[in-house]
């Protein structure tokens, strides 16, 4: 499924209405009613008392519907606008001039104390302040009416998003509306699915409002959720060599979990062979938890990292992989940040750059333009910080369109980690992974899952996906995984080593449940 921007959406409502021509009104009419629907299904309406909390635009159109579809299915409704009536235009003043036949009461906001008034008495309130168009912080009578509809305890329907969340960087302009559930019309928003945005918005719900299938499905687009792929069938007349091998370079002295984590979940996620290449005094320390991971013990320096020396050993054993990792717990050691540099340039495979490898590469990206295989990224926030130049604030405002710079200037796969991790492709394309999102998210954010992530990419690769479509299902396998662990321990309790252990069982119900989950989706995208 596609995701846009706000400037995308108001093209594609533009593009109904003069090609297509389905007036606004019909449009704002479509929305209205599939919110009702939600509302229906959701809350019910007998007996239910509803605010519906208008603001000055379109959103408050959206509102006016949904007030006008609630009364005429016997609901008791009260629209309390945050606008002076003759203010309202176009689609919304239509509707708003409807609804003054009909015994509902319309009351301009002037005071709080008056909404809270309402507020109480009401079962469930509709918020249709702002919409996705917000570009600035919350101010004034605005943020108090939001405070207080946070503050009422009452179940919130959001039209479009969470009035406050920015519709396209998902980020909270001061103060946010937190809702059950959330309407989106057309397709949904980046902010819709980027958190806070994503949290603060509830159960999530989709309705085209009648856009014909070649606006939102337009390759213009190039922001969408996951698309997920069947795994290839694991064939019984295979061998191990034909699910790897993989090399992993990684580890050094005090930096045992990197490299183990790295190597054993590509044995874990269903890769068949991997190499290990770690300094020699900690091979026998890993070895003792890691057994199937096949050693190759390299000289050190002097502070227990990877030496420069092993360049010619390690572009050897990379002659003969399918895919090379390379960073992991590897040490800001100078030397060994130059052998990581020497080696990108040197390895033709298809290689992942993760951890400490990251912070050699961003002293030197220019190098990345130059490789004849296929690069993969796997930064943290800060991480990307490093590779962009960019502050972390900055990158935080508009991560999509940060990432689709950097993929496209480093020549790169650019998987983003965080909450919902963003993959950007150098062609533009960027994709939402919404795994994690029944538990996992939260416990994910632990040490060492990062170093999970890279072996279940390189394992998605092993088992003949394409690079491109690999490195999105091990994004998704990975936080899969994290929900299964999520749901046996709390995210409280979760380590890295629980999503590692449990890479097997995401893997397995993957494939059994392919056709329910691709059906389904997400668990909590639902289409009205």
């Amino acid at each position: 499924m596609k995701v846009t921007t706000v400037a995308e959406m108001r093209a594609m409502d533009n593009t109904a209405i003069t090609k297509y021509h389905k007036p606004a009104a019909t449009l704002m009419e479509n929305a209205g009613h599939a919110a009702y629907q939600v509302i229906k299904k959701e809350f019910g309406l007998k007996n239910k008392k509803f605010v519906v909390v208008c603001g000055g635009g379109n959103n408050g159109g959206d509102g006016f519907v949904v007030a006008r579809k609630l009364h005429s299915d016997g609901a008791r409704v009260t629209v309390l606008l945050l606008s002076k009536k003759d203010k309202y235009e176009g689609a919304a003043r239509q509707n708003l001039d409807m609804l003054s036949g009909l015994p509902i009461p319309v009351k301009e906001v002037s005071t709080i104390t008056k909404m809270k008034k309402d507020t109480a008495n009401s079962d469930c309130i509709v918020d249709a302040i702002f919409g996705t168009g917000l570009a600035r912080n919350v101010e004034g009578i605005y943020r108090d009416v939001i405070e207080a509809i946070n503050k009422s305890k009452k179940i919130v329907f959001s039209l479009d998003i969470a009035s406050g969340i920015n519709g396209d960087s998902g980020q909270e302009m001061g103060i946010s509306i937190k809702a059950d559930y959330t309407i989106t019309f057309g397709l949904p928003k980046i902010g819709n699915l980027l958190y806070p945005g994503y949290a603060r918005g509830g159960k999530l719900y989709i309705s085209h409002i009648s856009f014909p299938p070649a606006l939102y499905n337009a390759a213009t687009i190039k922001t969408g959720l996951t698309p997920l792929s069947p795994l290839p069938e694991r064939k019984p007349d295979t061998s191990k060599m034909d699910y790897g091998p993989v090399l992993v370079i990684a580890g050094a002295a005090n930096y045992y979990w990197a490299p183990y984590a790295s190597a054993y979940s590509v044995l874990k996620a269903g890769g068949g062979y991997v190499f290990l290449a770690c300094p020699e005094s900690i091979a026998p320390v890993v070895a003792k938890k890691g057994r199937e991971i096949v050693f190759q013990p390299m000289p050190e320096t002097d502070t227990g990292s990877i030496a420069l020396i092993a360049k010619d050993k390690l572009l050897e054993l990379a002659a003969r992989v399918k895919m090379v990792v390379i960073g992991p717990g590897l040490s800001l050691n100078e030397e060994t940040q130059q052998l990581v540099r020497e080696l990108t340039q040197k390895i033709d495979k298809p290689l992942l750059v993760d951890g400490d490898g990251i912070t050699a590469i961003a002293r030197d990206t220019d190098i990345l333009q130059y490789r004849k295989a296929k690069t993969i990224l796997t930064p943290h926030l800060g991480e990307m910080s490093r590779l962009t130049g960019e502050e972390r604030r900055d990158i935080e405002k508009d991560r999509l369109a940060v990432l689709r710079e950097a993929a496209r200037k480093l020549n790169s796969i650019v998987v983003m980690k965080g909450p919902h991790s963003l993959i950007g492709y150098p062609d533009g394309k960027v994709f939402i992974n919404a795994s994690g999102t029944t538990g996992g998210q939260a416990g994910m954010a632990t040490a060492g899952s990062g170093d999970v992530l890279n072996g279940t990419i390189a394992a998605m690769y092993c088992l003949e996906l394409k690079l491109e479509e690999a490195v999105r299902m091990g994004v998704f396998m990975h936080g899969i995984a994290g929900d299964i662990a999520a749901v046996k321990k709390g995210a409280d309790g979760m380590t890295a080593r629980d999503i590692l252990n449990n890479l097997p069982y995401a893997v397995k119900n993957y494939r059994k449940n392919f056709t329910q989950i691709a059906a389904n989706y997400y668990n909590s995208l639902f289409t009205v």
